[in-house]
């Protein structure tokens, strides 16, 4: 088995590759994580850093939570280092507060490329950011003790992070609109029955569940994953009809593939 190589490691994210599969990792288990306008460029950097050779990313946090979510120095009148607080923020004007929030939602827009697919291994809390950042991802396996929630209600926010998209495709509107506007806990089990996780496992066997799952990804041949998982990503915007015809043209290009016939 080879070491896995080392891409990038800055500002909480550490990015590795070992052959077909990379590794991001929240690595400020000293803060649970908390997330920061810095995480997320690094995040973002990471996304544009993966080798063309990686078919699975697995992001995962180092420590005893996922990640608790934004780090409240933001909340401060000093924000964070070299970076405009939220209340500065909110003083800018329409167009530069959207690009700002643009800019950081940056960081959550890449899981879902057709290229990839990406699992989040959670394990204790994610909350806020952090749950969102796990739904930003194609599957969840969660670990026992993990409590996913979304909390920026009470903090008189909303979701900004992308989330909001695939939660209600994930469980519905009803159970998404409770589940955001109550800020309550959804623990693993929960999870796991409403569609939020696709795996519950032991904390302990938390790393080495989401290793058998990228392996089983890789079974297949990447061109077939990825067409597969462009249709299945484009069903809940088509009708019927145009699912199926959908389907055909995308069957017609792996026979061609296969057969070795080029337009």
């Amino acid at each position: 088995m080879t070491s896995p190589d080392s891409v990038l490691d800055k500002d909480g994210v550490r990015l590795t590759v070992d052959d077909a599969v990379a590794t991001v990792t929240l690595a400020h288990p000293a803060k649970r994580n908390a997330q920061s306008p810095a995480l997320w460029r690094a995040l973002a950097e990471a996304g544009r850093a993966l080798p063309g050779t990686v078919r699975v990313v697995v992001l995962r946090g180092e420590g005893k939570s996922f990640s608790a979510g934004l780090d409240r120095q933001a909340f401060t009148p000093e924000g964070f280092d070299g970076e405009p607080s939220f209340l500065d923020m909110a003083r800018g004007s329409d167009a530069e507060l959207d690009a700002t929030i643009a800019e950081y939602q940056e960081a959550f827009t890449w899981w879902r490329r057709n290229d990839i697919v990406s699992i989040a291994a959670v394990q204790g809390h994610a909350i806020g950011a952090g749950f969102q950042l796990a739904l930003a991802c194609d599957l969840r396996i969660a670990a026992e003790d993990a409590q996913f929630a979304m909390r920026e209600t009470s903090l008189g926010l909303v979701p900004d992070l992308t989330g909001t998209h695939p939660l209600v495709h994930l469980v519905g509107y009803a159970r998404a609109l409770e589940i955001c506007a109550t800020g309550r806990f959804v623990h693993a089990e929960e999870a796991e029955r409403i569609g939020l996780a696709n795996l519950v496992v032991p904390a302990g066997e938390l790393d080495a569940a989401a290793r058998d799952l990228a392996g089983a990804l890789l079974a297949a041949p990447r061109d077939a994953v990825v067409e597969t998982k462009a249709l299945l990503g484009g069903a809940v915007h088509r009708g019927y009809e145009e699912q199926r015809a959908a389907e055909r043209a995308a069957q017609a290009r792996r026979l061609r593939d296969l057969a070795g016939i080029t337009d």
